[in-house]
């Protein structure tokens, strides 16, 4: 009796045992009513602390540790759901897709391992913001470039520009990109020089972002960073996602063509973590001789300690391209030219044309600027974290243009080598260039070349332009690059401590170097026997004979420092940044609130071997350093689970950027140097339901001392020409504004979501105009500071007033439409503030406002013995009406101003008017309609 109950206690005990330690896995798909995937949604079993969740692909796998249980799913701006499951010992059971409603559009709770990206979360971080989740992006971006996906966000203006392939820039609040903090996983990306952000070197981030995420105004990041109109944050998904991949192929017009596939390992037993993603793009361009081809590689490593005490991730990420441009803006008028009247060709590209039978254009640019940071997240205990980040750039590359000209005609004359339909004759110009006669358009008779010193000789010289009936000349046109590579590296920490159980603590250290070189080569004689050169100061007066020349290719390997034949200039820059930041949170129950403060140095250096002599002191220059910093502040309080409200403000006294320092690409410094200061403030409302969220945000930024550097105002016959550069002192800024954004699941499967923003961006009070010497930055002898009356003028290159309306419906299970409609009017004209000398002047030119219909189709059909994988069918159509309109304009010539500049007729009793705006106006029209469709296989 006794061993049987030894037995029974034995057999009850294993089977308690076996029930407390049985293990299985439940797996699943987290989408919402569209279809689309959600990533980092939040799963957890009810009644433990295991929790996960879900990958870029909104795929999750969690640990069961009973054989029955609940499973709890949350999703900011959607409502939780719970489901029961159950799994058998060691099994796995699938749960499918799972559906969550939508009551926001928010992505406030993105899972983020690291303190450094600075994420704001819905109803409690103080600021502005829009999220764009990785589904939106992969389904909707299509043939568009990466800031696009922005475009229905209040106070965001995109543009293609030119129309190359990466060639886009983006505006918020007024403010250009230039003024935009870009920051990639806690990591800036902004030039250091010059703040610019160039697309095409990040074409690749749309394949591999988990969220994007746009902070209007001062934002919430901790970095003192260039974020004068907002900060775009991108997230990037890391090595530790669940094991699976996907394989994808789109195509669409302009014979655009792109292949990619990734793969994930998901987390090993021992911690290890590897994601992998390569795809290639290629095409013609929507623009007349645009064509195209990048790739983009990205691989993540990654490692998780045991005890989820340490977290590594090295990533390696690089978007290696070529494109040629359209660069050379033209008017109006050309444009009717090469199309018609009510018909401009939209298309035209002044820049492109054919050489031996085959497309050529000579503008083109070039790039290859891999990416790699090393992350560490350490859980110190349970109220400290310490992350940080190293991490490392180095780009390679130029922009391809022309020197010189034939017979005092650039390359892009409107006229000299012209065909009948507006394209450049290439094969001409390299006739002329080694010595054959040809006819120039606008010339008499044969014209032939001369010899220099034995040899067709190019140069900077365009030439004298003679009478028509001269035939004889010795300049040619050569096909040079300027380049802009560079060596970056730098690292981030952040310490944050929680104090208390509503006090968090952040204090942290940012520290960059920057190298970047900058010279021009050869790239084709077209030709022309060689390039002589004077530029070089120490080879004077012999010069540089040069006959190597260097194609226009990607670097791939940017460990190689080429020793190039140098023209032109070159000089290089070097930029120091220390910088440190602290911020104290306070959170409790219904009221968040933060003070930020930072303080950086940047130290800027020149170096030049060709303009001065080695024995100058200025052909290397002591580092001057500038201290700048930023103070913000803000609280959000909820008034209850539905309204809440929020303020914020923040001072920013901002670095000039490197051509500030040295002005006109010379070593000495800038007398007029000061930092521009920034004061911002910002007043909102939130309102979220089941069925309807909406915020409503009021701005006010104060831009003062704002650089600019502009061409010389006539000074005295006395100062030859192209000598002389001006600057602008007390250039002000005041940029104001609303903004709503709002969305409704009008049904489970009617979701609609509008957007309006309204801006007074203005200039304030006048400004003042200096002129200095070119050679030396001297100021001129006796030229008196001219007044500029700026005081109301409207700031341009973005619309003041944005709209927004857009609807997506489930007609079947997982089969969607969707439509948006987006509305820019209150566009103004880009200005050059010497136009403004007389106190009657005309303001900017405001352009006329367009509307854009774009529109989808989306099917996501369940494969797989478990249905847990997926074939997705995307349909998109931008510009669906074919509007055609004006993007941007370059100048300010009004409909009434006189032809010319007479006392004739003007444009508008001339019919020299288009849609009301004067024809000789330089402007980019934007793309007619496009379409792309893709097909995406996940497993």
């Amino acid at each position: 009796m006794k061993t049987m109950k030894n037995w029974l206690l034995t057999g009850l005990l294993f089977m308690v045992v076996s029930t407390v330690f049985s293990q299985g896995k439940v797996t699943g798909t987290i989408t919402d009513a569209s279809g689309a995937t959600l990533p980092g949604a939040n799963v957890a079993v009810k009644g433990s602390p295991t929790g996960t969740s879900t990958d870029f692909d909104g795929k999750f796998t969690i640990d069961a540790k009973t054989s029955t249980g609940e499973l709890v799913i949350t999703y900011l701006g959607y409502d939780s759901k719970t489901l029961k499951f159950s799994v058998s010992n060691g099994g796995t059971t699938n749960l499918g897709e799972i559906v969550l409603s939508a009551n926001s559009n928010e992505l406030s709770e993105i899972v983020v391992k690291s303190t450094l990206v600075d994420i704001a979360k819905d109803r409690k971080t103080p600021v502005a913001v829009s999220t764009i989740r990785a589904a939106e992006i992969q389904q909707k971006l299509g043939t568009q470039e990466f800031p696009e996906i922005l475009r229905n966000t209040p106070s965001v203006y995109v543009t293609k520009s030119g129309g190359g392939f990466g060639d886009s820039r983006i505006n918020i609040r007024g403010f250009t990109q230039n003024n935009i903090a870009v920051m990639i996983n806690g990591m800036p990306v902004n030039d250091m020089e010059n703040g610019s952000v160039y697309w095409s070197n990040w074409a690749g981030l749309s394949d591999v972002t988990s969220a994007m995420q746009v902070q209007r105004g001062l934002g919430a990041s901790k970095l003192s960073t260039p974020s004068v109109g907002g900060t775009i944050n991108i997230v990037t998904k890391s090595s530790d996602l669940k094991e699976g991949g996907s394989v994808s192929s789109g195509f669409g017009n302009g014979r655009y063509f792109k292949i990619q596939g990734s793969y994930n390992t998901g987390k090993l037993d021992n911690g290890l973590s590897a994601s992998v993603l390569l795809s290639q793009t290629m095409g013609d361009g929507y623009i007349n001789g645009t064509d195209f081809e990048g790739s983009n590689y990205y691989i993540a490593l990654g490692y998780a300690s045991k005890n989820d005490k340490h977290n590594f991730q090295l990533t390696v990420t690089g978007a290696p391209q070529w494109h040629n441009q359209r660069s050379t803006v033209s008017t109006i008028a050309t444009y009717q030219k090469y199309g018609s009247v009510q018909d401009p060709n939209t298309r035209y590209n002044p820049d492109a044309g054919y050489l031996n039978g085959e497309a050529y254009n000579i503008r083109k640019n070039y790039y290859h600027k891999p990416v790699a940071s090393f992350n560490w997240d350490y859980k110190i205990n349970e109220t400290t974290k310490l992350s940080s980040v190293l991490y490392a750039s180095m780009g390679r590359g130029a922009g391809a243009s022309a020197a010189g000209g034939i017979r005092g005609k650039s390359y892009s004359d409107l006229v000299a080598f012209r065909t009948a339909d507006g394209l450049i004759d290439y094969d001409k110009i390299v006739a002329y260039n080694s010595g054959q006669p040809v006819l120039i358009n606008g010339f008499t008779g044969l014209q032939t070349r001369a010899k220099v010193g034995g040899v067709y000789q190019n140069t900077f010289s365009s030439g004298s332009n003679a009478p028509a009936g001269a035939s004889t000349g010795t300049s040619g046109i050569s096909q040079t690059s300027s380049i802009n590579s560079h060596d970056w590296f730098g690292a981030v920490v952040n310490l944050n401590k929680k104090l208390t159980e509503t006090l968090t603590l952040d204090f942290g250290l940012d520290a960059r170097t920057y190298t970047g070189y900058h010279f021009t080569v050869v790239n084709d004689l077209l030709g022309g026997g060689e390039f002589y050169d004077v530029s070089q100061a120490s080879s004077l007066p012999g010069g540089n004979h040069i006959t190597s020349a260097y194609p226009t290719d990607v670097q791939w390997n940017v460990f190689d420092k080429k020793n190039y034949d140098k023209i032109s200039f070159n000089s290089t820059g070097k930029v120091k940044w220390y910088g440190a930041f602290t911020q104290l949170e306070y959170s409790k129950d219904n009221l968040t609130a933060f003070v930020q403060g930072a303080v950086s140095q940047q130290g800027f250096k020149r170096e030049d071997t060709f303009v001065y002599l080695p024995t100058n002191p200025l052909t290397s220059t002591p580092y001057k350093n500038i201290t700048g910093g930023n103070v913000k502040g803000g609280a959000n309080y909820n008034i209850n689970e539905k309204n809440n409200v929020y303020v914020n403000a923040g001072y920013y006294s901002k670095q000039p950027f490197f051509n500030s320092v040295y002005p006109n690409n010379k070593s000495t410094i800038n007398p007029n140097l000061t930092n521009e200061k920034i004061t911002g403030f910002e007043a909102g409302y939130g309102f979220r339901s089941r069925f309807f969220n909406a915020t409503v945000n009021v701005y006010n930024t104060n831009w003062d001392d704002r650089y600019l550097k502009g061409n010389a105002l006539p000074t005295s016959p006395t100062i030859p020409a192209n000598t002389t550069y001006t600057e602008f002192v007390g250039l002000n800024e005041v940029h104001s504004g609303f903004e709503l954004e709002a969305n409704s699941n009008i049904t489970e499967k009617l979701r609609v979501n509008a957007m309006f923003s309204y801006g007074i961006w203005e200039y304030k009070g006048n400004a003042t105009v200096n002129a200095y010497y070119q050679a030396d930055n001297t100021p001129v002898p006796g030229f008196q500071g001219t007044t500029i009356y700026m005081d109301k003028v409207k700031v341009g290159d973005a619309a003041q007033m944005t709209a927004s309306l857009g609807a997506s419906y489930e007609v079947l299970t997982r089969v969607t439409v969707d439509a948006n409609y987006n509305f820019n009017d209150k566009l103004y004209a880009g200005i050059n503030p010497t136009n403004f000398t007389s106190q009657n002047n005309k303001g900017a030119l405001e352009l006329p406002s367009y509307g854009l219909v774009d529109a989808g189709f989306s099917y996501k059909m369940l494969v797989g013995q478990n249905k847990d994988k997926s074939v997705n069918f995307r349909l998109n159509v931008n510009n669906l009406l074919n509007e055609v309109y004006i993007a941007e304009s370059r100048t300010n010539t009004f409909a009434d101003d006189f032809v010319s500049g007479t006392s004739g007729p003007t444009y508008a009793s001339s019919g020299q008017v288009y849609r009301g705006v004067a024809t000789n106006n330089q402007v980019f029209f934007g793309f007619g309609r496009t379409w792309n469709f893709s097909l995406r296989y996940d497993f």
